[in-house]
């Protein structure tokens, strides 16, 4: 499928999305936002790809946040930047997403990249949230998921004092999981993302579910149990017994359910 705003590839069971301004920081705009949603999705209705790779194109941004300019002027959905959409698409894909971090990773780019299962991030790479020194907040995925990782403290300080953070300094916070050196960011993150594929995909499915269902509320917990029990469910003895007996208009035997 043609993008305007980003780039996916697969390349054996590695699937890279990249975000494809790179002359304007990499920045969200709302076609970015459904593009980058959109992309996921297709990859959460596939099996060719195990693990997602996200990352900016050039090599200085990964993303320095979102363009609001061209909204329609309303306070309803039309007039937000759909930045939630791309996030949550993160959040409901199976698949382990990994945030290649090539540069600045500012505002809504951190978020980003602290919306990923694991990030790795070259040496010179900086992260910075923004948004209380230039007129904007992140009042949901940016602050919840960033107390996961640093604690409540430093995710305050950081988004009250806005510091600019380096890759080691995020590393050792534990904002982000591994940095190497500059040139070899690409090598280093196609090699994590080969090793993650050889793992169980249903198992890491099952993983990452359980990670993402305490902040998911109602919708948390019945990606547990529906995406991931219900069809073994429908294959069980017990489910053909019910479904024959009520298709028959008989009472269901028990002594099929199977153990």
């Amino acid at each position: 499928m043609a993008y305007e705003t980003i780039l996916y590839e697969e390349d054996g069971p590695v699937g890279t999305l990249t975000l494809n301004r790179p002359d304007d920081g990499n920045m969200f705009t709302e076609t970015m936002c459904h593009e980058v949603r959109d992309c996921i999705n297709a990859v959460r209705r596939e099996t060719r790809t195990r693990v997602m790779v996200l990352t900016g194109a050039g090599d200085r941004f990964f993303c320095i946040g979102g363009r609001k300019a061209g909204m329609e002027d309303t306070k309803l959905y039309a007039g937000v930047l759909p930045t939630l959409d791309m996030y949550e698409s993160i959040e409901r894909l199976q698949k382990p997403v990994i945030a290649s971090v090539n540069g600045f990773a500012v505002g809504g780019g951190n978020v980003l990249q602290v919306m990923c299962d694991i990030t790795i991030a070259k040496e010179s790479a900086v992260f910075r949230q923004v948004g209380p020194m230039m007129g904007s907040f992140d009042a949901g995925f940016g602050t919840w998921y960033l107390e996961d990782l640093v604690g409540k403290k430093k995710a305050k300080e950081i988004w009250f004092r806005n510091p600019r953070i380096s890759a080691r300094e995020a590393l050792d916070m534990g904002m982000i999981n591994t940095v190497v050196p500059d040139d070899q960011l690409a090598t280093a993150t196609r090699e994590m993302a080969l090793e993650i594929a050889e793992r169980g995909a249903f198992a890491l499915a099952a993983i990452k579910t359980a990670f993402s269902a305490r902040h998911g509320g109602v919708g948390g917990l019945a990606r547990l149990a529906h995406d991931l029990l219900l069809r073994g469910y429908l294959e069980s003895d017990e489910s053909h017994e019910l479904g024959d007996a009520f298709a028959q208009r008989r009472t269901p035997d028990p002594e099929q359910f199977g153990h």
